[in-house]
Order: C-alpha cells, then structure tokens, then sequence
C-alpha cells in the first residue's frame, strides 16, 4: 500500500465515524423530542379540559343571584391567565415553565376558595350540574398530576441523550438543549380538595 493513501484512510474513516455517530445522535435526539412535545400536549388537554370544566361551573354558579360577585370574578381572571400562557415544548425554558405553574397554581387557589363559598348557598349544594361539574374537576386534577408525571419520564431520556458526554458536542452543533422539568408550585403537594363535605355547616 502507497504511503500516501494511509492518512486518506485515516482521515476518510474519522469522517464515516463522525458522520455515522452524529446521524445516530440526531435521529434519536429527534425521537425523543417528538416524545417529550407529545407529552406536553397531553398536559395541555388535561389542563384546557380543567378550563372548560371552570367556565361550566361558573356559568353554573352565576344562577345563584346573590354569590358573591368577587368570588367569581377571582376565578374568571385566574382562569383567563392561565389560558394566556402558550408554550413551545422545543424551546421551553424553566421561567416559562415556572410562570405556566404560577398562574396554574392561581387558578387552583381561587377554584379552591369557590368551592369553600359554595358551602353557604343550598341550592347550589344540591345542583345536579354543580356536583357532576365538581366530581369531573376532581378526575381532572389527577388527569392533569398524570399528565405532568408523564412529561417529567419523557424529559429524563431527552436530557440524558443530549447532555451526557460525548452527545453534548452534537447537541451543541445540532442546537438540542436540556429541558426543564415540571416542578409543583409551593403548597401544592396535592391536587386541590374539590370533595368538601357540604352537610357540614362552617
């Protein structure tokens, strides 16, 4: 063999490498992706199911003539904050995905203080639509603690994939970063309690 042929096989052998470990590298980082924006949709059909379920309810609480009218107006505006936070899964941040926990974390807090109120309006106790409204909304809070479970097991393999060594020098030239998990707000350990015992007077 010509001596001159020897770095070209060299030279020709670390570019089949390079391009066969970045081609595996992308592929699979896109797959993953795809799982983790798959993932993030499911948390938002859990949480947009929530806000349908909100905006029948307060339809349904307004019948009540006398409910008080800050009540409701603290769960139309958190409601319709959490509904203006919109967020691409392929360029989450951790501050979006901290203010999208934020306004969701309102938005429970005033849910929360409804359903407390409710407690002094006794046809509101016995509506039919109420109840079935609040037994829906305890189903969905744990849709939704799913939903985000789920999106933290698809983020895990995403971030091991692009961030462990040597995947982060593809990551870098193919523009794949880490992605942030979903943390609970503070107090918020459990879903909201929408299951109050009405018989009991406060």
């Amino acid at each position: 063999m010509k001596k001159w042929l020897v770095p070209l096989l060299v030279v020709g052998a670390v570019v089949l490498y390079a391009f066969s470990s970045g081609k595996g590298f992308y592929n699979t980082a896109v797959q993953l992706n795809e799982n983790v924006s798959e993932s993030w949709g499911n948390v938002q059909t859990a949480y947009q199911r929530r806000n349908d379920l909100i905006g029948n309810l307060v339809k349904t609480v307004q019948g009540a003539a006398d409910f008080e009218k800050s009540t409701l107006e603290a769960v139309i505006n958190a409601r319709a904050k959490a509904t203006s936070i919109n967020i691409d899964p392929s360029k989450v941040t951790p501050e979006q995905l901290a203010q999208f926990n934020q306004v969701q974390g309102g938005l429970s807090g005033a849910l929360k203080s409804l359903l407390v109120t409710v407690e002094r309006y006794p046809d509101l106790k016995t509506n039919q639509n109420f109840l079935k409204l609040q037994d829906e909304l305890a189903s969905t809070e744990n849709q939704i603690l799913t939903a985000r479970t789920r999106f933290n097991e698809a983020i895990k393999p995403y971030n091991n994939h692009v961030k462990k060594f040597p995947n982060n020098f593809f990551a870098g030239w193919f523009g794949f970063e880490g992605k942030p998990y979903f943390d609970a707000e503070p107090g918020a350990e459990k879903a909201p309690d929408v299951n109050f015992d009405f018989g009991n007077k406060k």
